[in-house]
């Protein structure tokens, strides 16, 4: 049996700030493992020790699978936690890490290679006799023969990358028309994406719920659900919202899909933390993929479950975690997420760059916080704009959001324009407050970009007040100037 006294994060952002306060909760001390371009962020501060693995492309830094064992090494690191995107995935890269003679904090390499692959994944689940979306998934990755599987299968189809996740690589191809050019684009976004153009095709079904179960094995490789989360509110692909548990599930729905998640994990061989996707239309479920890693929004089933799952990876890891079932608790309250975007949600979402300002992020009961940026730091273009998310809890669906709406209404990012007032349009719609929304919620109600509402002159004043408080201005004490800056303000 392992024991840890410090541990590597082979990421960036919020993710690796989440690692290290579970650390420090356990008394573990930190290695950051970050780019030329993450020197002095907030996780760079908090960190017991950084290391620099390279310059800001991720190929030359967090992709970089040499690099960051050789900075766990030398920064005296026992075991490497890879967050959630970049190397997460990776079976190469775990099977590095044990080679080095590191722990890999995540599922095994074979686990990976197993349920990460895609294809792989499905094949496995078909054997074990889990519903599927129609789909093809051979090894002919012609274009000529994935159109004619397409026309077989039926448009619209969607075309995947085998290795992919996030949305990338992903095509939704509604006839033949543009099948091939979408079908070369998606092989293209693969390889670039993921090094592999493998891609694979599945029926498209336009009324589906994005509904997804928590799985975890513990240490002996006995396999439970921590229930189910529903990610139905996606733009192009990527979950903006989510929540546990979902509003669409029947108490004999959740056990059945439960217990198919629990399935093809066992048959993978599973440890730690996963993911199982699942769609769900006219009553039927079907397996989507499994994510072999801790899911962007884990804090939601964390909520209403009172777990802590990055303590239990760790525990995991060490040979040190077994299920308890006197401590395996049902659901309590409702949880929602809300991913904070650095973008102009007036301009259709383009991202928005620079100096972070003034940020505050309004404490109260059920409120919780995960970020990885502060007041000075910079939001570039080298990574994904996510800033920060926002978690709250209430003992009911209607009390979680109506909190969320009011959190997001009082938060203040100052600096860049964010995706806030884009949320609080999404939360106030009906679909949404009764719970009926489908994967295609945004594009059907929300694919325009916002129109950007008059400032108010109390606005227009607390601006004024604002700015001239930051540049040390005498004009904080008159309020009236009209300020060239005004159009910064971005908080709601």
């Amino acid at each position: 049996m392992a024991k840890f006294s410090r541990i590597a994060i082979a990421n960036r952002g919020e993710v690796a700030v989440r690692i290290i306060k579970a650390c420090e909760e356990m008394g573990l001390e930190t290695v950051l493992l970050h780019s030329e371009a993450d020197i002095n962020s907030r996780a760079f501060r908090m960190a017991t020790k950084t290391i620099c693995i390279g310059p800001a492309p991720t190929a030359e830094s967090y992709l970089n699978i040499k690099a960051n064992i050789d900075g766990a090494l030398a920064g005296g690191a026992q075991a490497i936690h890879p967050g959630f995107g970049f190397l997460s995935e990776n079976a190469d890269f775990a099977e590095a890490v044990q080679k080095a003679g590191l722990t890999f904090i995540g599922p095994s390499a074979e686990s990976i290679r197993s349920l990460g692959d895609k294809v792989h994944c499905k094949e496995l689940a078909k054997r074990a006799g889990l519903p599927l979306v129609p789909g093809y998934q051979g090894e002919n990755q012609t274009v000529a023969e994935l159109i004619k599987q397409a026309e077989k299968i039926g448009y619209p189809v969607i075309v995947k990358a085998a290795a992919g996740g996030g949305g990338r690589g992903m095509k939704l191809i509604r006839d033949s028309a543009d099948a091939a050019e979408l079908i070369e684009s998606a092989q293209r976004e693969a390889q670039s994406a993921f090094g592999s153009p493998k891609v694979f095709l599945e029926k498209y079904l336009d009324r589906a719920k994005h509904i997804e179960f928590q799985v975890f094995g513990d240490s002996t490789g006995n396999v439970i659900h921590f229930f189910d989360r529903e990610c139905s509110v996606q733009r192009r692909h990527q979950k903006i919202i989510e929540e546990a548990t979902s509003p669409s599930l029947t108490d004999d729905l959740r056990r059945r899909m439960g217990e198919a998640a629990c399935a093809i994990a066992t048959l993978g061989k599973y440890k730690g933390a996963g993911t199982v996707e699942f769609l769900l239309q006219d009553g039927e479920f079907y397996l989507l993929e499994v994510n072999t890693r801790l899911q962007v929004e884990h804090p939601v089933t964390e909520e209403v479950l009172g777990v802590d799952l990055v303590k239990m990876q760790i525990l995991t890891a060490e040979g040190n975690f077994v299920h308890d079932p006197k401590l395996i608790r049902s659901p309590r309250g409702h949880s929602i997420e809300c991913r904070i975007y650095a973008e102009n949600p007036y301009m259709g979402g383009v991202p928005s760059t620079g100096l972070l300002g003034r940020i505050e992020w309004p404490e109260g009961p059920g409120r919780r916080y995960e970020y990885g940026f502060s007041e000075g730091d910079t939001i570039t273009s080298f990574y994904d704009p996510m800033i920060a998310k926002v978690i709250v809890w209430d003992e009911s669906r209607s009390r979680a959001i109506q909190k969320m709406i009011r959190v997001l209404k009082d938060s203040i990012v100052f600096g860049v324009h964010t995706n806030i007032p884009y949320l609080i349009e999404i939360l106030s719609h009906k679909e949404f407050v009764n719970g009926t929304m489908t994967t295609r919620f945004i594009e059907t109600y929300f694919a325009d970009a916002l129109k950007e509402p008059e400032l108010t002159e109390s606005e227009k004043k607390m601006i004024e007040s604002a700015m001239a408080e930051l540049r040390g201005s005498p004009l904080a004490s008159d309020p009236t100037t009209t300020s060239p800056w005004a159009s910064f303000w971005r908080g709601v």
